[in-house]
């Protein structure tokens, strides 16, 4: 069965309830999909930057409960590599990114986002974007 990670604004999606990410998932099982430790920290961010932090912190630790949550310390190399290709390149995409699509490479996980234009530059990624399969 293939693995997946899910990108931060995937995660967002299906908190949101859009792309019907949540039968994709379902589909696929929660047990063949993983988020990485800054996606968690994107989320966290996302909880204290809104409107109503209390709600959201409930539903975003209920959402993250439902995942294995992958670390990055043994991603690192590759993101080293990766951010110093890309700056020497003129291609230089946020760290976050860097290192969520560096996660998936080291752990041979397809990641799941649909910001494509920018992880697409990491070398040996894999991208499957769930958000062209059904529209809101």
């Amino acid at each position: 069965m293939k693995k997946y990670l899910l990108d931060t604004n995937i995660c967002i999606y299906f908190i949101k309830g859009q792309y019907a990410l949540d039968k994709k998932i379902l589909e696929i099982g929660e047990q063949n999909c993983f988020i990485s430790e800054m996606t968690v920290a994107e989320l966290k961010y996302g909880i204290e930057n809104s409107k109503t932090p209390e709600l959201m912190r409930v539903i975003v630790e209920a959402f993250i409960s439902k995942f294995s949550v992958i670390p990055i310390y043994n991603c690192l190399e590759i993101y080293a590599k990766e951010k110093a290709k890309l700056r020497k390149q003129g291609l230089l995409i946020d760290d976050f990114d860097i290192l969520i699509g560096s996660t998936s490479v080291t752990n041979s996980l397809i990641m799941v986002t649909n910001n494509v234009s920018h992880l697409s530059r990491i070398d040996n990624i894999i991208i499957e974007d769930w958000t062209t399969l059904i529209k809101k």
